[in-house]
């Protein structure tokens, strides 16, 4: 049985995890909602302009209201430098699925495998989800990389599952875990 508790603040060795504020549009518009490189393999386009990301932070602003959101904006040194979220959940099977961006700095730095394994954390531990799992565009092999880094284990291709933004199909990668089977692994692959 799941026990919703919403989006808590998460701390990490360098990071903090936190629910969106309404003033972060700018900060996510400069960081990464606008950049084509890290938008490349998501399912949403690069924002157009700020007010997108200004609207988009509102409306997330507002669901936290609700004991059953998760979207976490990690920061750094308190800088917001991405997001993580449950992108969908189911009750009875007590399942989530992940997703995830980070600012094109920040990469290869082992930032998002540190609060990829945080938020996982919280997710069993406190919200006593049974399984977590995620996907990504088999063109992306490092955010493979990411999820087997913080724990997840790879568990099958599904090919052309996705209509890519850009056209064509994308083949979809899945990695998950159990909370039996996920391990913190240890600090030093976040590096």
């Amino acid at each position: 049985m799941l026990n919703h508790v919403g989006t808590d603040t998460i701390k990490t060795e360098r990071l903090v995890l936190r629910p969106y504020l309404e003033g972060d549009g700018d900060a996510m518009f400069k960081n990464w909602a606008n950049d084509e490189e890290v938008c490349q393999y998501l399912t949403w386009a690069p924002h157009a302009n700020i007010d997108v990301s200004r609207q988009l932070v509102s409306e997330w602003s507002k669901n936290y209201i609700s004991d059953c959101f998760y979207h976490w904006g990690i920061t750094m040194d308190g800088e917001l430098i991405g997001d993580i979220a449950v992108v969908r959940w189911n009750e009875r099977h007590e399942d989530a699925e992940l997703g995830y961006c980070l600012s094109k700095k920040y990469w290869r730095q082992g930032i998002m495998t540190e609060a990829l394994t945080a938020v996982a954390r919280y997710l069993f531990d406190r919200v006593c989800f049974h399984r977590v799992m995620l996907r990504h565009d088999a063109d992306n092999p490092a955010s493979g990389r990411v999820m087997q880094k913080a724990g997840f284990h790879y568990e099958g291709c599904m090919i052309e599952a996705e209509k890519r933004r850009q056209g064509g199909w994308a083949d979809l990668c899945i990695y998950g875990a159990t909370k039996e089977s996920f391990q913190k692994p240890d600090e030093e692959a976040w590096l």
